[in-house]
């Protein structure tokens, strides 16, 4: 036989599984011999090996003369350009798909969040005036003073959350999962009152940092009635009339409280309207903002119990969020189902509001829950 063809001859027993049975028999000086012989094949045929394996010879190592001519075209321009112009393309390339502060990412719908207001939010005309007011001229300011401070009050479901999701909404592209909108809630980010001061220290550099990254970064505090009294006054700096804190502008930021503190003060006084026989769209803020303010500063349950940031005027707006009625939880139900894409059927939205007990056989008037609970019990009737 050709001695290569023995050679493959035995590489292919040597590899082939079926073969294994018939080979282990064979004494170790025939296994030996076989070794031999492989070793031989592979020294003969080394390019199989150099095929997989990179090594120092021609086949990985080549010298690309056209690369080398384009490369001596550019060398009367100076690396510094060529760099510039790289981070630059890179720069542009990387903010068209990655959130950035700037104006494609950040840009105030005045027209979109007013829309919102009225056909999404329902029974609250004064905290839809205030937050479209204060929400306009801020943005519109291009030099303010100082951050705008809003603290959002009333009781569980009356809209405080979905508000700020609505500001979200039409000031970021992304809405509330911008990279800019923080979100912090007393219970989960400061539930142990042994490490207030901890917290404190926490909360200063979260909102430094994040402001340093993006001056129209939004801070949300929800909860704030659960809050530790004296955490949220370690940003009062942040919240003042101060150009510049080492370095750092925090003028065109946007913080806002939600807190169920001062709900009962809202309910009476809407109550009392009520009984008086005059429309709730009669209350104003002047009605309520000074007993409201009183109202939460006097709170030992709140977190902001004689805090400095009311001592110092530095909440720009407190905003109350009226009670529910009947007709207004009817509304949530309707818009609802236009959201979910049906068609909003009047009979099923008073049977949701019946159904689920929003209205007790006694004096009281104002739904117990809000419209969140109205779209999670829809499905039921859908």
């Amino acid at each position: 036989m050709n001695p290569e063809k023995r050679h493959v001859l035995l590489l292919w027993m040597l590899v082939c599984s079926g073969m294994t049975e018939a080979i282990e028999p064979i004494s170790t000086s025939i296994a030996v011999g076989m070794a031999a012989a492989l070793t031989g094949f592979l020294a003969s045929y080394q390019n199989i090996f150099y095929y997989f394996n990179e090594c120092c010879r021609p086949e990985w190592i080549s010298f690309n003369k056209t690369a080398s001519v384009l490369v001596n075209t550019f060398e009367p321009i100076t690396t510094t350009v060529v760099l510039g112009i790289g981070a630059a393309l890179g720069r542009t390339i990387y903010n068209y798909f990655h959130e950035s502060c700037d104006s494609k990412w950040i840009a105030f719908n005045a027209t979109g969040l007013k829309v919102d207001l009225e056909s999404k939010l329902f029974g609250q005309h004064i905290g839809s005036r205030i937050i479209l007011k204060a929400l306009t001229g801020f943005m519109s300011n291009k030099n303010p003073k100082k951050p705008l401070v809003l603290s959002l009050h009333g009781h569980t479901g009356t809209g405080k959350n979905f508000v700020s999701k609505l500001i979200a909404d039409n000031l970021y592209t992304e809405g509330m999962d911008s990279s800019f909108v923080h979100v912090f809630t007393s219970e989960l980010h400061f539930p142990h009152s042994s490490k207030l001061e901890t917290y404190k220290s926490q909360l200063q550099q979260w909102i430094k940092g994040n402001v340093t990254n993006c001056e129209r970064s939004m801070f949300i505090f929800d909860e704030m009635d659960k809050m530790q009294p004296g955490l949220i006054d370690s940003i009062k700096p942040y919240l003042d009339y101060y150009d510049k804190l080492d370095g750092i502008s925090y003028r065109k930021g946007i913080f806002i409280f939600l807190s169920n503190a001062g709900g009962e003060s809202i309910t009476e006084t809407a109550l009392d309207f009520w009984k008086a026989g005059r429309a709730r769209e009669e209350i104003e803020l002047n009605d309520l903002e000074t007993l409201l303010s009183l109202s939460v500063f006097n709170n030992k349950n709140s977190g902001l119990w004689h805090t400095s940031l009311i001592d110092k005027n530095l909440v720009d707006f407190f905003v109350p969020f009226l009670p529910l009625e009947y007709r207004h939880v009817v509304q949530c139900a309707m818009a609802a189902m236009k959201a979910k894409g049906l068609h909003p059927d009047k009979n099923v939205a008073d049977q949701v509001a019946k159904d689920v007990n929003y209205f007790p056989k006694s004096e009281r008037v104002f739904s117990v829950k809000g419209c969140k609970t109205i779209e999670n019990k829809l499905h039921y009737y859908t």
